[in-house]
C-alpha cells in the first residue's frame, strides 16, 4: 500500500492503473514494472495468437501463462507456495487453449488437458500485480506475460505507445481510490419502503463506478446508526433472481430502517462479491454443474470474496457516522469495517427464508463462510 502520497502523485498513480486496465480490456499489452522485474502483460481472456506472438516480439523473450494458485490447483498443477503460478507455454498450447485454461466453465467440456510444465523458482511480486490488474478489470485472473531483460521499459513504452505502470501503483489501487471518494450528487428519492429518503452518490478518485448512500429519515450522527452494506446484485436486486437472497436483503433492510425511523444503506459497486457481473454469471454456470458458490469462485481463480471495505468506511465518515449497528449475517463485514476505523457497536440479525434455488447457496455461506444463518 502506498502511504503519504500527495494528491497529484496519487491521481497520477490511479490514472496509470486505470489506463492499464482499459488497455488490457481491449486486448492490448501493458508494461508492469517493479524493482526486481519488468513484464509485458496481456489478459489471457482477451488474447489471440497474433497478440501472443506480438508480445513475444516486443519483449524479446518467451512468454509464459500465469494462473492463481486456486486455478492451478483445479488444473492439477502442483503448488509452489506462491499466490501466482507460472506455466510454460509449450508448442501445443495456442491462444484458444490458454483462454480455456483461464475459464473454468470449459473444464467439463475439455476434461483431459495437460500435462503442464510449471516454471519453478521464486518469482517477483510483479507477477501478482499482473493478476491484480486483470481482476481490477473484471477479467478472468490469468495473464500471458514476458519478462523484459534487455530492453529499457521506458523506451519500449514510448516507441510502442504502451502503458507503463508500477507494481506499487497496482497494489495501492484499492486503498488509495477509496481515499478519493467525493460526493457528486444528492437528491430526494421517495421509495416504497420510505418516502423520506435521499440518495447521495460518491465517485471514486479513479473515476470508476459510483457507490450510493441511501439515507432514510434524518439519522442522529451522535448515536450508532442502523446501517447495512449491500453489494450491488443485478440479478437479485433488479430482476428477482432466486439463486441468492440479495433482493430480499435489500428490500428487507430498507423496511427495517424505516421501522427504526432512520438509518443508512450503502449500495456498493462490488457486483458478485467483487468479481463483476460477467464472472458472476460464469460462477452461476459452475454452480449449475454442481459446485457451491465458494468452489465456483475459486475454480475461476478468484478468492471466495474479493470485496474491499475501505470505500464503505470512507462513505460513513463523509456522512458523519463513526459508529454503526450493522445489519448483516457476515462476520467479515463487521471485521472489515472495524479494520477501516468504523466501530460496529452491534450486529443486527438480517436473514430470510431459503427457497429451492438458493438452499445450497445459503448453506454454503453458513458452513464455509461462517455466516450467521
Amino acid at each position: 500500500m502506498m502511504k503519504h502520497v500527495n494528491q497529484p502523485d496519487l491521481r497520477k498513480a490511479l490514472r496509470n492503473v486505470d489506463r492499464a486496465i482499459a488497455d488490457l480490456r481491449r486486448g492490448l499489452p501493458v508494461i508492469i514494472q517493479s524493482d526486481e522485474t519488468t513484464l509485458v502483460a496481456l489478459s489471457t481472456e482477451m488474447a489471440f495468437d497474433e497478440e501472443v506472438a506480438n508480445l513475444a516480439s516486443l519483449a524479446g523473450t518467451d512468454p509464459c501463462l500465469t494462473l492463481t494458485s486456486h486455478r492451478a490447483n483445479v488444473l492439477h498443477i502442483k503448488p509452489t507456495g506462491e499466490k501466482t503460478i507460472r506455466v510454460s507455454i509449450d508448442r501445443w498450447m495456442d491462444a484458444p487453449l490458454m483462454r480455456a485454461l483461464a475459464d473454468a466453465t470449459h473444464d467439463l467440456d475439455q476434461p483431459f488437458r495437460g500435462p503442464f510444465t510449471r516454471l519453478k523458482g521464486k518469482i517477483s511480486d510483479v507477477y501478482d500485480a499482473s493478476i491484480k490488474l486483470v481482476k481490477l478489470g473484471r477479467l478472468l485472473p490469468s495473464t500471458i506475460v514476458a519478462e523484459l531483460t534487455a530492453i529499457d521499459p521506458s523506451v519500449l513504452a514510448k516507441e510502442e505507445d504502451l502503458l507503463l505502470v508500477t507494481a506499487e501503483e497496482v497494489f495501492g489501487y484499492d486503498e488509495n481510490s477509496a481515499f478519493g471518494l467525493r460526493p457528486v450528487a444528492v437528491a430526494n428519492v421517495p421509495l416504497q419502503a420510505s418516502e423520506n429518503t435521499r440518495i447521495q452518490a460518491f465517485r471514486p478518485l479513479d473515476g470508476g463506478l459510483e457507490h450510493l448512500a441511501i439515507l432514510v429519515g434524518d439519522p442522529n450522527r451522535h448515536e450508532p446508526v442502523l446501517a447495512r452494506l449491500h453489494s450491488e446484485c443485478f440479478t437479485g436486486d433488479l430482476i428477482g433472481s432466486l439463486k441468492c437472497d440479495c433482493g430480499e436483503q435489500l428490500r428487507g433492510s430498507l423496511k427495517a430502517i424505516q421501522k427504526e425511523g432512520a438509518g443508512v444503506l450503502l449500495y456498493l459497486a462490488q457486483e458478485g462479491r467483487g468479481i463483476g457481473l460477467i464472472n458472476k454469471l460464469r460462477a452461476y454456470k459452475l454452480q449449475s454443474d454442481g459446485f457451491d458458490t465458494i468452489d465456483a469462485n475459486e475454480r475461476l481463480g478468484f478468492d471466495a470474496d474479493e470485496r474491499v471495505f475501505r470505500p464503505a468506511a470512507e462513505m460513513f465518515r463523509h456522512l458523519g457516522f463513526k459508529q454503526v449497528r450493522l445489519m448483516t449475517n457476515n462476520p467479515e463485514k463487521v471485521e472489515g469495517l472495524e479494520r477501516c476505523g468504523i466501530e460496529v457497536t452491534e450486529r443486527v440479525e438480517h436473514k430470510f427464508p431459503s427457497n429451492t434455488h438458493n438452499e445450497l447457496y445459503l448453506a454454503t455461506k453458513r458452513k464455509r463462510s461462517g455466516h450467521y444463518l
